[in-house]
This record gives structure tokens, C-alpha cells and sequence, in this order.
């Protein structure tokens, strides 16, 4: 799944696409609030990470235009901003979860498991559709009680279209879910992890929209 960062620090910026790639997402990281508008027209991400203290504009300012623009996907607020006021017009002004800096990894991915469930309809900690399951939090898939093995990528395309469930995705949008903005990419590769994915799971479960895309009915 594909998030956006939203952070100007070099250093935590770096290490935070490192630390949310290596547990399967893909991450595109700006560095200042400006952008961001501009980045949701154009791209799906599955969830925001947002700082507070930016160069250019304040991330509650951010946060308040993109709520009025009308997206609505999650946005988690991390900042080292730790009074209750912050915490209050953070929540109050659109934010999902609010989590302080310094913070732990493993708690920051719990909480955008959570809040990327919430938004796909899904209130458990795997998301389930008929046979199939999938563990964000042991990046796991079963289907029928079965384990299944999947590469990186497999999973990702599989976690994408399971998180979005009912809605067809175009082979560029889950291209984009995979390398972000990587523009070096083909989308010839999802076709091929699609017709591997189908190895494993019967094919009836990823549904072909012939010149459109594909869809995992809910």
C-alpha cells in the first residue's frame, strides 16, 4: 500500500521510507506542505502521514485544505508537538490519530493499520474477504485456512486491491501502489504478478475489467 510522507526532516524523512518499505509499503516522501494539494489530485495513496512544523506552510493549515478539497483518505499527524491544544485542533481539524515524536516504529505502524482498516470497512485485525485473509500486521496471507507464499510485490498488488474492495483499479494505479514514483517502472510487470497471484489464488478471486482494470469484489 502507498502512503504519503509528509515531512521535512532529512534524516527521520530517510529513515522512515526505509523502516515503512521493509513492512510493505511504498512510500512518497515531500518535504513541504505546498504540494500536497497537488499530489492528490493526481496520485491514490492509501493513507497521509503528516508533520506539524513545516518550512512552508503549517501542517494543520495542510490538513484543513485537504479535508475541504473533500479527500478523505486517513491522515495519521506526527509531530513533536505535544500539547493537548495541538492534539485537539489535530483531531478536530480532520486528522485520524495523532501520534508524538520521539515514537516507536512499531507503534506507528499499528496505528496506521488501524486507521487504513477503519477507512476500508474492515474493523478486525485481518481483512477477510469470503475465503480469503490477510494479515497487515504479520503481512500474511491464507486462503480456505491455507497459507500462501508471496513475493513482496504479490502481496502489496493483493493488500492494495483488498483494501479497496469493490472498486476497480487501473494497472497504473496499482503500478503506483508498488513503486510510487518511480518512473523507470513498466506496467507489463503487474500483468505478470497478477498472472502469479492467480497461480495461488483461485482466479475467480481477482476479477479482470477488460480495458480498465481489476477488482476484488467485497
Amino acid at each position: 500500500m502507498r502512503l504519503l510522507l509528509v515531512e521535512d526532516d532529512v534524516m527521520l524523512g530517510q529513515s522512515m521510507v526505509a523502516a515503512l518499505s521493509r513492512h510493505g509499503y511504498t512510500v512518497d516522501w515531500v518535504e513541504r506542505g505546498a504540494g500536497v494539494e497537488i499530489t492528490l489530485k493526481t496520485e491514490q495513496f492509501a493513507a497521509i502521514v503528516l508533520d506539524l512544523t513545516l518550512p512552508d506552510i503549517d501542517g494543520l493549515e495542510v490538513l484543513k485544505r485537504v479535508r475541504r478539497a473533500g479527500y478523505t483518505l486517513p491522515v495519521l499527524i506526527l509531530t513533536a508537538r505535544d500539547d493537548i491544544e495541538d492534539r485537539v485542533k489535530g483531531l478536530d481539524g480532520g486528522a485520524d490519530d495523532y501520534l508524538v515524536k520521539p515514537f516507536a516504529l512499531e507503534e506507528l505502524l499499528a496505528r496506521l493499520r488501524v486507521i487504513i482498516r477503519r477507512q476500508s470497512g474492515f474493523c478486525e485485525t485481518n481483512l477477510d474477504i469470503g475465503e480469503l485473509s490477510l494479515s497487515l500486521s504479520e503481512q500474511s496471507v491464507s486462503y480456505a485456512g491455507e497459507k500462501l507464499k508471496l513475493t513482496v510485490n504479490e502481496f502489496k498488488i493483493l493488500a492494495t486491491l483488498m483494501t479497496s474492495a469493490g472498486r476497480v483499479l487501473s494497472k497504473e494505479q496499482l503500478l503506483q501502489a508498488l513503486h510510487g514514483w518511480d518512473e523507470s517502472a513498466s506496467d507489463n510487470a503487474i500483468e505478470v504478478h497478477i498472472h502469479n497471484l492467480r497461480k495461488k489464488v483461485p482466479q475467480q478471486v481477482i476479477k479482470n475489467i477488460r480495458g480498465v482494470g481489476y477488482i476484488i469484489e467485497k
